[in-house]
């Protein structure tokens, strides 16, 4: 990897920032320098594609205009506008957040690292974007996007997502920032990989950058980076009883603990762990469902209440409620499939 002269570096910042300008994608976050319309799109980002966040964003701050009326939310609240983006550490963690910077910081987000990275969830990209975003910070963020392009750009032959090779990168994305219109920069980097520099088959033609670009020199786009090194998946298999007693359903939250799932709502797995007896009905659906290391089946199966009342040394709560209810407890993907095919209406005309 050769050092670049500063003319060169001066001449890419350029190149890059005149491209963005002209083939950005209008985005809902990208009209504002606020930083909390910045924090909620750059956590919703995390795993989750530009396409399926925005009409969770624009719900979200429809409903949490502020990080005041976020922080003054219920938790359960907040993890029903997440519903269906998964991974709901990150729900939990802005709130929690959003809660510590009224509490210690009157509300205000502030131009200062070492508040945000005290926050919960805020590790080092989620500091650079929102901090680089909004106030220009010469902070630098690295994604999945990021580190694809810097490592072509550098003809960088080490794995940007570990070890030494995620240090380069970090350093690498440092080392490219201008001086003023950071935010954009990084904006611009993510950008110019989510739309031209793909995993497959990258656009090099149509890249303004393709110039100072060492793989597209080398003609080894396909090689950098090495690939991701496959995850084991994990295969589990999971049942779920619809346990229905006077028109309504038994609905259990997780505890706190749990490592998948923790304080959702759930259809429970058996009689037993409720502490009650019933009459098994037909199977509802078969759900599978992939999710970071899991490869889940679940097999939901009607059931009528025969006797016993909730009593769990697993599920902290248990509540009855009917089909219109249901919609305003969170639940996980596969668990809402459920919630899905029990209220169809097709099927509540049967039941009552």
């Amino acid at each position: 990897m050769e050092p670049w002269t500063s003319a060169k570096l001066r001449a890419f910042r350029r190149k890059l920032l005149a491209w963005f300008d002209r083939a950005k994608r209008d985005l809902p976050w990208r009209a504002t320098r606020d930083p909390y319309r910045i924090w909620v799109s750059e956590v919703m980002l995390q795993q989750t594609t530009v396409a399926a966040v925005i009409p969770y964003f624009n719900r979200f701050l429809n409903s949490f205009p502020t990080v005041q009326a976020l922080a003054a939310a219920d938790e359960q609240t907040v993890l029903n506008h997440w519903q269906g983006l998964g991974y709901y550490r990150r729900a939990r963690h802005l709130h929690a957040a959003a809660k510590s910077l009224v509490t210690d910081h009157a509300g205000e987000l502030p131009d200062d690292p070492d508040v945000w990275a005290a926050l919960p969830g805020v590790g080092r990209y989620i500091l650079g974007a929102v901090l680089s975003q909004a106030f220009d910070r010469r902070l630098p963020i690295v994604e999945a996007n990021t580190l694809r392009v810097l490592s072509r750009l550098f003809g960088s032959r080490l794995d940007p997502r570990e070890g030494l090779g995620k240090a380069w990168v970090w350093q690498a994305a440092a080392d490219v920032l201008p001086r003023k219109r950071v935010g954009d920069f990084n904006q611009a980097m993510m950008e110019l990989g989510a739309l031209v520099c793909t995993p497959v088959a990258p656009k090099c033609g149509a890249c303004p950058v393709a110039r100072e670009c060492a793989a597209n020199r080398l003609g080894l786009q396909a090689e950098i980076p090495p690939p991701t090194r496959k995850k084991e998946l994990t295969t589990v298999r999971e049942s779920a009883l619809l346990i229905q007693r006077d028109g309504k359903v038994l609905l259990c939250q997780r505890p706190p603990t749990t490592e998948r799932g923790a304080m959702l709502w759930e259809f429970p797995a058996s009689v037993e762990v409720v502490g009650m007896t019933a009459d098994l009905g037909p199977e509802l659906l078969t759900v599978r469902h992939g999710v970071t290391r899991f490869k889940i089946t679940l097999v939901g199966t009607e059931a009528t209440w025969r006797s016993g009342e909730f009593a769990s040394d697993f599920y902290p709560t248990g509540v009855w409620v009917t089909a219109v209810e249901l919609a305003d407890y969170p639940m996980s993907t596969p668990q809402g499939k459920l919630r899905t095919e029990w209220t169809k209406d097709s099927r509540q005309g049967r039941l009552w």
